[in-house]
């Protein structure tokens, strides 16, 4: 619709508004006493057939007769049917309201509940107020036989006008409606296990607990520069430090990254801190996590990308060295960086040329491997140079640590680590990723001297887990991007 068209439509509109005002209607009202939700008077049609009901909501469709016209009205719940006859409402009301009605009008009604001749259950409206004037034109919204049509579906109009998609395309409600249950669920089941949740800060001096670019800030009372959180997890430690046992937060986390289908620079994660608790253990308890979560909402079976995933089976459990002989072919215990070097370039995988041996190991695995981990799989046996708070794996040569990341449907969804607890090694590996901060790698971890002073007041062994929430709701409601689970998204500017 050009400006012009959609300018006349809106001028035509005011007319109408001013039309229900001059009549001593309000069509902005301030309050309404919705006594039903729609999908209640539809669940107790057969004992509410006959008697009055009264409710709101937006009207999505309407047919006008003369004297007569039918209107469906939409609110969170359901729609329903509203049946408004000239000489059934009050004097003026049809007249005055009905005829100025348009789509996108919010309006209350009440009346007799009955059935059409074509059996859809419908409200014979014996009042009818505007509650809010629609002035700007909503998407083409049609239907025929309950099946939306014509409907709005381009995407890039539905993020940046998530109202509109939300009116439009019901079913956007639901994911969101997930949403919230998946998190609660997620709450529900951290402290029935004797979690505490927590609050750390969003703006922080340095940054730290990942590896990846923040988004900086200045305060200005202050005079010094802050940084938006790329992770909770160096702060939550200082809780265990603490004293608290067990510790959890459902955190925005801000990350000045590239975007695409699984990435967007703002998301919501989740991170849990058991002490006396090792990576194994924060593996089976994840398990238990995700399937509690998914039986809670609905979702332990279902079909992604064409693959079946049934998250009531066993999670697999291989090593990253298993993997690479599995999926390549190769012994990485016997391959130096070289080697790497000639895979990633016979496999056409762009590298840095200062990579490390663990950042070519992991860059050559989130290329072949990742994408063909379907079934839930934890992985585990970590490079060293990668995982910077994590301990060494215990009897072994240095090389690795303890971690597990888990993979479903070639995505990752969590993160965990026996916990660095040696202040002496934490400060050591923290160095060395200055070292390689100064060689140009901007996503290495900073070291944080307060935090390494906390450590230095006897951390206990610890178990901790990093979970991407918006990942976890793209998996348990099957959509294929991060944006059409995060209400409003990043987007670039018009």
């Amino acid at each position: 619709m050009d400006k012009k068209s959609l300018q006349q439509i809106i001028d035509h509109r005011k007319e109408k508004l001013e039309k229900i005002l001059n009549a001593g209607h309000i069509a902005f009202a301030y309050e309404y006493d919705k006594a039903d939700d729609i999908e209640d008077i539809h669940n107790e049609k057969l004992n509410r057939l006959g008697g009055t009901v009264k409710t709101a909501g937006r009207i999505v469709s309407q047919r006008k007769m003369g004297k007569a016209a039918f209107v469906h009205i939409q609110d969170i719940s359901s729609k329903i049917q509203i049946y408004l006859k000239n000489d059934l409402l009050p004097d003026g009301v049809y007249d005055e309201i009905v005829r100025n009605l348009d789509l996108g009008d919010i309006v209350g009604c009440s009346g007799e509940l009955f059935l059409t001749k074509t059996e859809e259950l419908s409200i014979k409206a014996n009042n009818l107020c505007i509650l809010s004037k629609n002035l700007r034109p909503l998407p083409n919204l049609k239907e025929k036989e309950g099946v939306a049509f014509d409907s709005f579906d381009d995407k890039e109009l539905r993020y940046r006008h998530r109202h509109l998609d939300l009116i439009a395309n019901y079913e956007v409600k639901n994911v969101f409606v997930k949403r919230a249950k998946i998190i609660k669920s997620i709450r529900n089941f951290l402290d029935n296990s004797g979690y505490l949740e927590v609050e750390t800060p969003a703006l922080q001096p340095i940054y730290g607990g990942a590896s990846a670019r923040p988004f900086t800030t200045f305060h200005n009372s202050l005079d010094t520069s802050l940084f938006l959180r790329i992770a909770d997890e160096l702060y939550l430690k200082r809780l265990i430090i603490g004293g608290f046992e067990k510790v959890y937060e459902i955190a925005k986390n801000f990350r000045n990254e590239g975007m695409d289908r699984n990435h967007n620079p703002e998301f919501t994660s989740l991170e849990f801190y058991e002490a006396y608790c090792d990576v194994y253990a924060m593996m089976d308890f994840t398990e238990d996590l995700i399937r509690n979560t998914a039986s809670e909402v609905d979702s332990l079976s279902f079909t992604y990308d064409g693959d079946t995933i049934n998250l009531n089976e066993k999670f697999q459990k291989k090593s990253m060295y298993e993997l690479f002989n599995e999926y390549l072919k190769k012994d990485i215990k016997t391959i130096n960086i070289e080697g790497l070097e000639e895979i990633a370039k016979s496999k056409n995988i762009d590298i840095d040329e200062n990579a490390n041996f663990g950042q070519l190991l992991d860059k050559i695995f989130g290329e072949i491997i990742e994408p063909n981990l379907i079934v839930p799989t934890f992985v585990y046996d970590y490079p060293a140079e990668i995982s910077p708070l994590a301990k060494k794996k215990r009897d072994g040569d240095g090389v690795l640590v303890e971690r597990f990341e888990l993979f479903i449907c070639g995505m990752e969804f969590a993160n965990s680590f026996s916990e660095q607890n040696d202040p002496i090694e934490q400060r050591k590996k923290l160095t060395e990723q200055n070292s390689l901060r100064d060689a140009g790698d901007e996503e290495a971890q900073v070291l944080d001297e307060d935090f390494i002073e906390a450590m230095e007041a006897g951390m206990p062994p610890t178990g901790g887990v990093g979970i991407g929430i918006d990942r976890l709701v793209m998996l348990l409601t099957q959509k294929h991007s991060i944006k059409d689970v995060i209400l409003f998204p990043a987007l670039r500017p018009e």
